[in-house]
């Protein structure tokens, strides 16, 4: 029976190699605007129901579709004002359905990673073909409609299966957003190639704090400015991320929209933020820090 994950050592925090993002940054900041397409009858996954009441469940679907009609509009005002680009966790089936967005995040030169096909199929019971030929297939239609060879993934609702890491280094992906465990980057254990979880902070995530947590606007904007300030401090010892994920039929009604932004232009005011995508911390992390990274690992392990 396994004990742990299996996918990075134990590495505590203090006494790590230190980080320093360009021109000096304490934090690395980005968002992850969740860019997605739910079915209102998918196929059965027998290990999970897209809904929680039987299909069709009209309610919920609609929600979600305003978020691309109406709120992902909204979203990208808001972040043009502070020049903060997205870093989107995108179903790639919203390429089919939805390609006025995708247009208009190319012209904002956002980074796309991909969130499997759709936010209802899940990758649970999926053989390891199976899973390849999903993650082959979001990456070939994000390029074909971007021009973006994705480096980034995040599994479709949080679905992994076993083969997920490794799938991910053998394809080419440089870092995955699924594992929490940490607020820098972390190098992975995988038998070929070189992959990093890239801090993704949930305990911000939109859909947990308005749909779990339940939490008004306020008090999301308020806990967003604590999260960066706890990270920003830490960040003069040795670099941080700090993630935003965000969905915008959350974050996008009109109720909730001027809370976010609040939150966003105390986080750009900073002096020493670096404001990127993800795929610019995980290239400038690989190219600088990587190696002295795995090595400190190993050292301590073998210590």
């Amino acid at each position: 029976m396994k004990s742990d994950l299996a996918l990075y050592d134990y590495w505590p925090y203090a006494n790590r190699p230190k980080i320093v993002w360009p021109n000096g940054a304490r934090v690395a900041f980005w968002i992850a605007p969740n860019i997605e397409f739910y079915e209102i009858d998918p196929p059965n996954n027998p290990d999970r129901a897209p809904w929680a009441r039987p299909n069709p469940d009209v309610g919920p679907v609609s929600s979600r579709d305003h978020g691309n009609r109406v709120a992902q509009w909204r979203l990208m005002e808001v972040m043009d004002r502070y020049k903060v680009r997205g870093s989107v966790s995108l179903s790639a089936a919203v390429c089919d359905h939805h390609p006025e967005i995708i247009k208009e995040c190319v012209a904002r030169n956002w980074e796309f990673f991909s969130h499997g096909i759709y936010n209802t199929r899940y990758s649970y019971g999926m053989s390891r073909d199976q899973e390849k030929a999903m993650l082959q297939d979001s990456m070939d239609t994000i390029l074909k409609a971007t021009g973006q060879r994705i480096a980034g993934y995040l599994t479709p609702a949080l679905t992994h299966t076993e083969n997920t890491m490794e799938l991910l280094a053998e394809l080419g992906f440089t870092y995955t957003c699924d594992l929490f465990q940490d607020d820098q980057p972390h190098p992975l254990k995988v038998k070929a190639g070189k992959l990093i979880s890239m801090p993704y902070t949930m305990s911000i995530n939109d859909i947990f704090c308005f749909n779990s947590f339940l939490v008004t606007p306020r008090r999301y904007c308020q806990m967003i400015k604590d999260e960066f300030d706890q990270l920003y401090e830490e960040g003069e010892k040795s670099g941080t991320v700090m993630c935003i994920p965000l969905h915008a039929f959350l974050i996008g009604q009109g109720h909730r929209l001027a809370a976010f932004e609040e939150a966003l232009a105390y986080i750009t005011s900073n002096p020493g933020v670096w404001v990127a995508t993800a795929r610019e911390i995980a290239e400038y992390y690989n190219a600088n820090y990587y190696d002295a990274c795995v090595a400190d690992i190993a050292a301590r392990k073998n210590g």
